[in-house]
């Protein structure tokens, strides 16, 4: 396998927001890392798959405090997680991040049958391995992990991160999981959705998820009306394609 040039791309947003992802990591985990700007601190919402340090990368861009906010503790979006010193994330999944409860794999072959019998039908090679590059000559793909790390800080349904001219509500979108949290702005009708809504194939079917809260979950979004919606994978899309997305989700899913 080859060796990457360099792990990670950006791509500069609107709104002082920064798109930072793995092109040499397969697309079904290759998760969305939001960098924003703020006054008094920033804000990194998701850090990808921890391969290679995502706080380097970062600290070009940010000289100020740091949060650092996980959608949820799926592998692919904590990876970096422990390299921040200021974590937040929703009290029903904080306690497993401890121990590192979630399975982490860059094989699919190494995925438990569970996981296996979930992904069935959205086109994942049974043994297909999940980056196409190395970071570094040795890198062992057989050995990567997840560092257990503590949450700093709880968030949950009604609170806020401030970023001193910024304000992000918090909202608890369960479903894909039990604590995945979405932060919506309402200044600049952002929303920020982890993987509760992106534009793609969403999983419900996974060990934690629950269909009939993610039907909730999905209504609810359907109702906001966000300018812009940047999800935990795929493109960002706006209000008029969240309503198709939710409505797609429905017909397969609502009573």
């Amino acid at each position: 396998m080859k060796i990457a040039d360099r792990w990670f791309e950006r791509q500069q947003m609107d709104d002082g927001v920064t798109l930072l992802f793995e092109p040499h990591v397969n697309p079904f985990i290759r998760c969305n890392i939001w960098f924003v700007r703020g006054r008094d601190r920033d804000l990194v919402i998701d850090t990808g798959t921890g391969v290679c340090s995502l706080a380097a990368e970062i600290a070009g861009l940010t000289g100020k405090p740091l949060v650092a906010v996980a959608t949820h503790i799926h592998y692919d979006h904590v990876g970096s997680l422990h390299e921040f010193e200021n974590r937040l994330m929703h009290p029903a999944e904080a306690p497993l991040m401890e121990h590192d409860a979630e399975f982490a794999a860059l094989s699919a072959a190494a995925f438990p049958e569970d996981i296996r019998e979930a992904l069935a039908g959205y086109g994942l090679g049974r043994d297909e391995v999940l980056i196409d590059a190395l970071p570094h000559e040795g890198y062992d793909i057989a050995s990567y992990g997840i560092v257990p790390t503590r949450a700093t800080g709880l968030i949950g349904e009604g609170d806020a991160v401030d970023l001193g001219d910024r304000r992000f509500s918090v909202m608890h979108l369960p479903g894909h999981s039990p604590g995945s949290v979405g932060l919506w702005e309402e200044k600049t009708q952002t929303l920020f959705s982890g993987d509760a809504i992106y534009d793609g194939p969403l999983l419900d079917e996974l060990p934690g998820s629950d269909i009939a809260a993610y039907v909730k979950t999905i209504r609810r979004l359907r109702d906001m009306s966000p300018r812009i919606v940047h999800g935990g994978h795929d493109p960002s899309f706006d209000g008029a394609r969240l309503v198709e997305l939710c409505d797609d989700y429905l017909a397969r899913r609502g009573d």
